[in-house]
């Protein structure tokens, strides 16, 4: 686990560390619980950004054929 360092506004750390101790729990696992979730929820998002791009390229009826260039027929000059 990496330890971070905050700046967080003085009355929000107190009023976040009561929520802490009224849900029997720390101000740090609080925070990371918290910073789980938002990764979680990122996760979610791209996998479904993702599902959609796939199902795009599936209902594609166009046909791109065979690929007959290489690279360096791209970069001749």
């Amino acid at each position: 686990m990496t330890n971070v360092t905050l700046a967080i506004d003085e009355d929000i750390v107190k009023k976040v560390r009561k929520i802490a101790l009224e849900k029997n729990t720390s101000l740090t696992a609080l925070i990371r619980d918290m910073l789980e979730q938002l990764a979680a929820r990122e996760d979610l998002r791209m996998e479904q950004q993702l599902a959609e791009l796939e199902q795009l390229f599936d209902s594609n009826e166009v046909d791109v054929g065979r690929r007959t260039w290489t690279r360096e027929d791209l970069h001749v000059r």
